[in-house]
């Protein structure tokens, strides 16, 4: 019979007590924690320092960027999964106490933004500003903590490429040539006969080429065809490691002299050499990474732009870029770097596509994900926690909405919002939410949990470190896992309720490492569900923002901290939310439909309906990860008995 009332929890919470001074059991021989480590997670060799970051000083700079996005269309799911990436790498490395420069931003010139800003009846520069205000809200909305955001039409940004240009003039870098051949405006490139299509075709944008006979300014990028041998081949500049093969296949082909400038487009910067000519796209937006850096310098008033030879933060150690864009970043930009007298990046990072139930996603097919809408649905920790858990980095990625949800309702819910949940309605229920006086004994060094924690942290850090995010959520939901599993072993509610006083000593003890555990896998979760990990230390009684990757270290709960009143930090997903494949709306000024009624928060009523059923599916889930757990240990035993 539970004790009811002020009083019986009063006395429930001196039985805690009590039994937590009575001496304990045996402890049983530490349970070994088998955790595989996926085979796609990066490894870290000698040429892995941009990566290793983990290992780097507090203090030390940490530059990472998303691309500069195209601003031809509104913002969509393509352009939202690197920036999500990025961030999570941005805060794990603030955690870790690097000074983080994180910059996203912007593409805004050429001849493609002017024929979409003629399209919707606009200047292009009107164009510009709408479709960046849908960005800058967007990440908003996905709690993307950028440090500076980039665009190409500020005169800054103008100004910083004109001082790129002369550098690379003054190499003897540029010259003046006629060029023929097939242009595709989307890609804004000219395209090599074995790259098109039947009839002149884009493969990538699948319209036709254009044929254009035009003089231009051109870079001689053929001139640095050994340095970019040597730094594709012999470092680990681009990553992962298909992306490194591919790139250095183009190189050892040839690397051919690219155009640089363009005679008849407006809409751009002017060659400050040849005013009739105006940057070609690609060489204006790469030195947006340059550009954006500038204000996050520091100067004192009045003391001018930071000095390109030693601007603060670069080289940046990691560019977060699709796949589609790889050759500029891994051969244009590091040439173009090499001839103004500039460090090149210590790393490029190519991410795969993403596909929506197995398909290609396309305004054609009618399956295109909208990622405000997706927010506005399940919030930004589901859809950041779904892309980051289930789609491996380097690699490409599908959305289902059937397995977003059950990876959510399976691994947020059941597993971590339930191992948190539960303890602390025990803590509360039979010790009035406060951490026994002898809660310092709880789970010693050797402990099954504890050694699990100090091993998810470990393996979370390199993962974050190593581009791996997938990896470090992994790590972070094992050792949920293991909690639920010493609550299946334990049953401290059995135990508190009619046991001996051992079993109750045991019991109490187990609360406080089961919620230890909570804690450290609420700081390893940070850098991906900032939310949710705050909510999760809320209920501990903690601050809720994680700043110090240091505190995933065991012992952070103390003995007397009192805890508040338990409550869910993560609602099951149950319903399909109908507009998530909807068009995106359109930017400010471009008018678009009326928009979707966003979901209302759950009632008390459905949340505790809620939290019946997330028990009894817990219970099904912590049977099932005690009997995959015993499995795990008979395969240790046997692989540890000694061989006859």
């Amino acid at each position: 019979m539970y004790l009811q009332g002020a009083r019986g929890a009063a006395l429930g919470r001196a039985a805690c007590l009590r039994a937590m001074r009575v001496k304990r059991v045996a402890a049983a021989a530490p349970r070994s924690v088998a955790v595989s480590s996926p085979a796609s997670a990066p490894r870290r060799g000698p040429a892995r320092a941009a990566c290793a970051a983990h290992e780097a000083a507090a203090g030390e700079p940490f530059t990472i960027t998303t691309p500069l996005y195209y601003v031809n269309a509104v913002p969509h799911m393509g352009s939202a999964y690197p920036t999500i990436a990025a961030d999570v790498v941005a805060r794990y490395q603030r955690m870790r106490g690097r000074a983080v420069r994180f910059l996203t931003g912007t593409d805004e010139h050429g001849e493609k933004i002017a024929l979409a800003a003629a399209a919707r009846g606009m200047s292009p520069r009107e164009h510009c500003d709408a479709v960046a205000a849908a960005y800058v809200d967007l990440w908003s909305k996905l709690d993307i903590s950028y440090d500076g955001f980039v665009r190409t039409t500020d005169a800054a940004h103008e100004a910083l490429v004109a001082e790129v240009l002369q550098r690379v003039w003054d190499k003897g870098d540029i010259y003046r040539s006629s060029y023929s051949g097939w242009y595709c405006v989307d890609c804004e490139e000219y395209k090599d006969e074995e790259d098109l299509g039947e009839g002149q075709t884009c493969t990538t944008h699948l319209k036709p080429c254009q044929h254009r006979e035009e003089e231009n300014y051109f870079f001689a990028l053929s001139k640095y065809q050994d340095q970019l041998a040597q730094l594709i081949g012999e470092t680990d500049f681009v990553q992962p490691a298909g992306r490194r093969n591919e790139v250095l296949g183009w190189v050892k082909e040839g690397v051919r002299d690219f155009s640089i400038s363009r005679p008849n487009v407006e809409w751009g910067i002017r060659v400050p050499q040849d005013p009739a000519h105006t940057v070609y796209v690609w060489f204006d937006a790469l030195n947006g990474y340059l550009s954006g850096l500038r204000p996050l310098a520091g100067a004192a008033a009045g003391a001018g732009p930071a000095p390109l030879d030693s601007l603060p933060g670069w080289p940046a150690d990691v560019h977060v870029i699709g796949k589609d864009i790889l050759r500029f970043h891994a051969i244009y930009w590091p040439a173009m770097l090499m001839s103004a007298g500039l460090p090149v990046p210590k790393q490029v990072f190519g991410h795969g596509f993403l596909t929506k139930d197995g398909l290609k996603m396309g305004k054609a097919l009618g399956n295109t994900l909208d990622p405000a809408a997706l927010v506005g649905g399940y919030g930004p920790d589901a859809v950041r926690y779904y892309f980051m858990r289930r789609v491996v980095l380097g690699q490409d990625g599908n959305f289902a909405e059937e397995a977003f949800r059950e990876a959510l309702n399976a691994e947020l819910a059941n597993t971590v919002g339930n191992m948190l949940n539960r303890t602390l309605g025990l803590l509360h229920k039979y010790c009035d939410g406060a951490l026994p006086a002898a809660a310092s004994a709880a789970a010693p060094p050797g402990h099954p949990l504890r050694e699990a924690a100090a091993e998810g942290a470990a393996r979370a850090a390199e993962a974050y470190a190593g581009m791996a995010p997938h990896a470090a959520i992994e790590a972070a939901v094992a050792v949920a896992g293991r909690g639920n599993l010493l609550m299946e072993e334990v049953a401290p509610w059995a135990a508190l309720k009619k046991g001996t006083d051992e079993e109750k000593a045991a019991a109490a003890e187990a609360l406080v490492a089961v919620l230890e555990a909570a804690r450290v896998v609420a700081l390893l979760l940070a850098p991906v569900t900032p939310r949710l990990s705050a909510r999760m230390l809320e209920q501990l009684g903690l601050e809720g923002e994680p700043r110090d990757w240091a505190a995933t270290a065991w012992g952070g709960l103390q003995a007397g901290h009192q805890t508040p009143a338990p409550a869910p930090v993560f609602a099951r997903l149950d319903e399909t939310v109908p507009w998530v494949t909807q068009p995106a709306p359109a930017a400010a000024g471009g008018g678009g439909g009326k928009q979707p009624q966003q979901p209302q928060p759950p009632s008390k009523k459905q949340l505790q309906k809620q939290q019946k059923k997330e028990r009894k599916e817990a219970e099904a889930a912590a049977a099932a990860a005690a009997a995959a757990a015993a499995a795990a240990d008979q395969e240790a035993a046997a692989q540890a008995a000694p061989q006859a």
